[in-house]
């Protein structure tokens, strides 16, 4: 049987490599790592970049001079709504679950509520059903993964805006 941190070295050792999936078989037990590589990931972050650096000019009082982005036209409400918005990430790779179990309604949809300690979501991971905590009290604004979905350590799941 594989220790933890032996496990942890296979799944390093897969993200470092080319491969795409390794299967491992010991003793009658059996591994499987498959790597899922998302193109929604790559396609959203050059917008996170966009949206970064409008707030960066205007500092802290966003919601004071949301009034002339909007003069900009179509790109105007996504710098105004993103100025303060904080993204929950995936502290771990494993699988997303939006809800505790296939027959039940997910934690959080856009729009909702949350405090700092709710939980948004589960990442199952070796067998283990992780709860991710919403880090923040606020409205979520995006889900960014999907039910049943591979995420990758630091994937964006959330875009929280503080309340």
């Amino acid at each position: 049987m594989l220790t933890v941190n032996e496990l942890k070295d296979l799944i390093k050792a897969l993200d470092d490599s080319n491969i795409d999936e390794l299967k491992f078989e010991q003793e009658g037990s059996k591994l499987v790592l498959k790597k899922q590589r998302e193109l929604q990931v790559v396609e959203q972050a050059p917008v996170a970049v966009q949206q970064t650096q409008a707030p960066v000019a205007q500092s802290a009082p966003t919601q004071a001079t949301s009034t002339p982005q909007s003069s900009q036209g179509e790109e105007a409400p996504a710098p105004a709504t993103n100025a303060n918005l904080h993204t929950i990430t995936s502290p771990m790779v494993g699988t997303f679950y939006s809800a505790p179990s296939p027959d039940s309604d997910p934690y959080v949809q856009i729009g909702d509520q949350v405090q700092a300690n709710s939980v948004v979501c589960i990442v199952e991971a070796m067998k283990l059903m992780n709860e991710i905590e919403a880090e923040v009290s606020g409205k979520v604004v995006e889900i960014l993964a999907e039910n049943g979905e591979l995420v990758e350590y630091g994937q964006p799941l959330f875009v929280v805006e503080p309340a």
